[in-house]
């Protein structure tokens, strides 16, 4: 792609560039994978009630840590209970789905970053940080 001096153009044939980059990421494996895995979630009543329940434990830690009546048992309890959603087979299906897009987005970001003096999925603020 010959890119011309016109700064309008470059930024132009740059956003152009992103959306197929976009696109392209919609057509990989990992992607369609994780979002047949995110629908089995979503259509998994078990993963739907543990889900409700370990958000209803999160709140009443993160509002018990904050005035400081959390214990470690309050910790063990949320970490069990973290522990015991992920298992459900639907669930870590997709934890595993998003493990896989999370690495191939890092190689993509690796990609993009290697000719730049800075890593671009960092500075975009993007989904690949932990």
């Amino acid at each position: 792609m010959s890119i011309e001096t016109d700064a309008g153009t470059i930024e132009q044939d740059v956003e152009t560039l992103g959306r197929q980059l976009g696109e392209a990421i919609e057509q990989l494996p990992e992607y369609r994978e994780l979002q047949e895995a995110k629908a089995a979630v979503e259509e998994s009543e078990n993963a739907q009630e543990r889900i409700d329940e370990f958000e209803q434990l999160r709140q009443e830690f993160m509002l018990a840590r904050q005035t400081g009546d959390a214990s470690q048992e309050d910790l063990r309890e949320l970490q069990e209970a973290q522990s015991e959603l992920h298992e459900i087979p639907v669930m870590a299906e997709y934890l595993e789905a998003q493990n896989r897009l999370d690495a191939r987005l890092e190689a993509i970001n690796d990609a993009i970053s290697e000719p730049l003096d800075i890593d671009f999925g960092e500075e975009a603020g993007g989904c690949c940080e932990d």
